[in-house]
């Protein structure tokens, strides 16, 4: 018994859900979001709950019974109210500016990354005296939103010694002592 995919989906006021061969279409005021199911869950739309109920008790189907809950729930919240990550810049003369939908970033290296964002994200670059630039990223898109956040950390990872590289904000790496602490 999946407890995930048992659990009810609200749907809010605003929100047009539909399916139509295999493919979830979830529509709101932040966007559209389209996502292919196979045909091992039925979904049920009552009174603006969602449930999604499996065809059978097979591995498969109880195993993608509550992937697919997941998944329509993070496209009903992501066209409601949207995701937004934001990245911090540690490291001497690292600086971060955006035209449109490129990124380019300066990081240590002899030249600048330009990093061309998809469409469906939005991006915003913030530089304050005394604190580390800051990239921020928002989509209505779960997964898409993870995964450019996620290569645009790759650019620089953090490293435990000083501290410098991409961060999410907030995030705490944790620090090495170097080789003179050793003796």
């Amino acid at each position: 018994m999946s407890r995930i995919g048992n659990a009810p989906i609200t749907i809010p006021a605003g929100v047009e859900f539909k399916v139509e061969n295999n493919v979830v279409t979830v529509k709101g005021p932040k966007g559209e979001l389209k996502q292919p199911v196979e045909d091992c869950v039925t979904f049920k739309l009552e009174e603006g709950e969602l449930t999604l109920e499996r065809v059978s008790e097979a591995k498969d189907h109880k195993a993608k019974h509550g992937l697919y809950r997941s998944l329509v729930n993070n496209m009903v919240e992501g066209v409601t109210n949207g995701y937004k990550t934001e990245q911090e810049l540690h490291g001497v003369g690292y600086r971060a500016s955006n035209k449109g939908q490129q990124l380019e970033l300066m990081l240590g290296f002899s030249h600048p990354i330009i990093f061309e964002l998809p469409a469906e994200i939005t991006v915003t670059t913030e530089t304050v005296k005394g604190q580390p630039p800051l990239v921020t990223l928002e989509s209505a898109d779960k997964q898409l939103i993870g995964q450019v956040a996620a290569k645009i950390r790759s650019f620089r990872k953090p490293e435990p010694y000083k501290g410098k590289g991409i961060r999410f904000k907030g995030e705490h790496i944790r620090r090495k002592a170097g080789k003179a602490a050793a003796k």
